[in-house]
């Protein structure tokens, strides 16, 4: 409800025209993801470069904002000035859109939230979000460090309470300390606001269950697998399901299997079969932590929605003084629906007298 105002004002047909009047189209995939058409994101920045220098609207590099300078009107807080490190410039508004504490190396080390709380707004936990994650099983990593998997079903499933906390279809991908994807990102948006996550994940109560085969119930996963050992019943196990899967994952399905690997097909048992079954089914990870913060695509956590006045993006605590962008407490999906609240709401604090 925070945002529904500035998505009003500001929508994301508006952007989409704006970058066309720019030059540059974009395109929709799954999960009405916008992306630019030639997949840089660096043509997005560029329009917006373009605008600034039409607009001539004046940019100060390379200086560190030490803090806003707020003057005070009897009762009243008013930011007037921002001091840098190597001078001071006044202001009629100022806009803290500083981005959260994740992709340090372009400028988001967190800075923007010292500045609020020094002019006396709460910051919500910080924590990362749309960020991979870690896994226990050394093996796993090792086996299939570098395995994507297209068109697979995944579910966080918290096994205190045998509960689902995420389910999706898509994409993932196995790395040298566990797993990433879009389809994982988004979990973690969930995940992370997940009540006593972190000792969830310390007992190991947290579990990535991916169905390798979500087209295929278990009874036609199981036809599909007897055609497959029938044409090949006098091969060895090991090589029985090179057509049901990638052969990067078939040794770690064999392994936890416990199936002999040297096995002739056609004495493979029904109860062995339906071991195969269950795992490609319902292959379990176990989920460790989340990858660090500096990692992470966006920042959870931020300035207090409450000390925000969602119409104008105006801080309650402080007159003239506006907070677009991620160093709110706002967060959303992978695609686009970051960018389009910073749009949003960077449009509003802007415009607004």
């Amino acid at each position: 409800m925070f945002l529904y105002s500035s998505y009003k004002q500001f929508t994301n047909k508006d952007i989409i025209e704006f970058l066309k009047k720019q030059g540059l189209d974009v395109k929709e995939e799954r999960g009405n993801r916008i992306f630019p058409v030639t997949d840089k994101s660096i043509d997005v920045l560029n329009c917006f470069i373009k605008k600034l220098k039409e607009l001539n609207i004046k940019i100060y590099l390379n200086e560190k904002v030490e803090k806003i300078i707020v003057d005070n009107i009897g009762d009243t807080k008013k930011a007037i000035a921002v001091k840098t490190d190597k001078q001071t410039i006044k202001a009629d508004k100022i806009i803290l859109a500083t981005g959260g504490k994740s992709y340090p190396l372009t400028g988001s080390t967190g800075d923007g939230y010292k500045i609020a709380e020094e002019l006396g707004h709460n910051i919500t936990k910080i924590k990362p979000s749309l960020v991979p994650f870690e896994i226990y099983e050394n093996d796993i990593k090792k086996e299939l460090q570098g395995l994507s998997l297209r068109n697979v079903q995944i579910e966080f499933i918290d096994k205190t309470k045998n509960k689902t906390i995420y389910k999706d279809f898509g994409e993932m991908i196995f790395t040298h300390f566990g797993v990433s994807g879009p389809t994982i990102l988004s979990g973690s948006a969930h995940l992370v606001r997940y009540k006593n996550i972190d000792n969830l994940l310390k007992d190991k109560k947290i579990i990535l269950k991916i169905d390798l085969k979500p087209a295929l119930t278990k009874e036609k996963l199981d036809e599909r697998i007897l055609r497959d050992f029938g044409a090949e019943k006098n091969k060895q196990f090991k090589n029985g399901l090179d057509k049901l899967l990638p052969q990067k994952l078939i040794p770690t399905i064999i392994r936890i299997s416990k199936i002999e690997p040297q096995k002739q097909i056609n004495n493979v048992t029904k109860i062995e079969r339906n071991k195969i079954i269950e795992l490609i089914k319902g292959f379990e990870i176990q989920i460790k932590d989340f990858r660090p913060i500096e990692e992470a695509i966006i920042t959870s956590g931020g300035i207090n929605i409450k000390e925000i006045n969602p119409k104008t993006m105006e801080s309650k605590i402080i007159k003239n003084l506006y907070f677009a962008g991620e160093i709110i407490d706002v967060d959303a999906y992978t695609g686009g629906f970051n960018l389009q609240i910073a749009y949003s709401t960077g449009f509003v604090a802007g415009k607004t007298n």
